[in-house]
């Protein structure tokens, strides 16, 4: 029997809830393991905000969006502090034996320092963007995918009954695969992502294309990181950072309602989803996955296999380390995005 700390960091995503439960069934009902969760994320480890976590505290949870132990984008390792010693001290006074990390980038990325520093650390790939290289798919993809594609079959009715360019802007820091998943899924005429910076004239080139073509109304889905090429003149990012150097995005939708519509004449209107892909209910796909996710992720620890991240390959659920989950984002491939380019325009 062993004391374990479970914590949930960064953005919030469906499907967290699901990991929980599959960490504690296993961990407290089949292994005899105590399961305390931290509050906030990283922050709570600071600050020994702590609950005990049970079958009767999690009960009821698997449907629920969000995260029952709430989370932060706290950086333990911000301006230079001491991140290690921050949690040794904190494992210690609660007198844990090891800790389940259940986050993306930045949130492995502190789980990958405290590896290198001998902290006993399993992790859990979390992103709705889907772009950790450690595993084929994170959990929270599919059901941000399936709400922005539902957003762009709803606004394709509006579009057609007001002749209108309709943009909509989903999640998509670095990666674009939201926007092509959602886009191929809900018939886009044009997709932007971060990864092939666009330029505007072509994108309006388009549009004129398909207008001429007798089409009254086109879809463009773009991810908050699309870029505008260089020398274009347009910027999209604010310039504000957040507590991991990211600097805070926003403004692409505007940008490009502004610039189609004066280049093009074509009534424009623009919708920004942003938080609403997060929310909600998960599918029953990342319910699934979140779950195996987190029974896996208590057999590490019981294994003493620390270091780790699982991670789904093929469809099974293995163990990567962590320095090879965070090494490097998961970027939109060229296949994926030549068939969506099939159906632009």
């Amino acid at each position: 029997m062993a004391r374990i700390g479970v914590l949930t960091g960064g953005g919030d995503c469906p499907g967290l809830n699901a990991v929980i439960r599959g960490i504690v069934r296993k961990g407290a009902l089949h292994q005899g393991h105590e399961i305390i969760g931290f509050r906030d994320g990283w922050a709570g480890v600071r600050d020994r905000n702590t609950v005990e976590l049970t079958s009767e505290t999690t009960a009821g949870i698997l449907h629920r969006g969000g995260t029952i132990i709430g989370t932060s984008r706290t950086n333990l390792f911000k301006d230079g502090a001491d991140g290690t010693a921050v949690v040794r001290d904190s494992l210690s006074e609660l007198e844990l034996d090891a800790l389940i990390a259940i986050g993306g980038e930045d949130t492995l990325g502190v789980a990958g320092k405290l590896t290198r520093e001998g902290v006993r650390v399993v992790g859990v790939p979390k992103t709705i963007d889907n772009d950790l290289s450690g595993t084929d798919v994170t959990f929270g993809f599919h059901t941000a995918v399936q709400i922005a594609t539902d957003a762009v079959d709803r606004l394709h009715s509006t579009a057609e009954s007001h002749s209108r360019v309709m943009i909509v802007e989903v999640m998509g820091r670095h990666a674009g695969w939201i926007a092509a998943y959602a886009g191929l899924a809900g018939g886009a005429d044009v997709i932007l992502v971060p990864e092939r910076p666009f330029q505007i004239d072509e994108v309006c080139a388009s549009l004129q294309r398909r207008h001429a073509s007798g089409r009254n109304f086109s879809i463009v889905v773009a991810s908050e990181g699309a870029e505008p090429a260089e020398g274009s003149g347009l910027v999209t990012a604010s310039g504000e950072l957040d507590a991991f150097g990211h600097v805070r995005l926003g403004g692409i939708a505007l940008m490009l309602e502004r610039e189609i519509e004066a280049r093009t004449g074509f009534e424009t209107r623009m919708t920004i989803l942003g938080h609403v892909q997060r929310g909600g209910s998960p599918t029953a796909y990342d319910r699934v996955l979140a779950t195996r996710f987190g029974v896996g992720a208590i057999d590490a620890v019981s294994d003493g296999d620390f270091g780790k991240m699982v991670a789904l390959r093929g469809t099974d659920i293995v163990r990567v380390t962590l320095e090879e989950a965070v090494g490097e984002l998961k970027l939109l491939d060229d296949e994926f995005f030549a068939t969506a380019e099939v159906f632009f325009g």
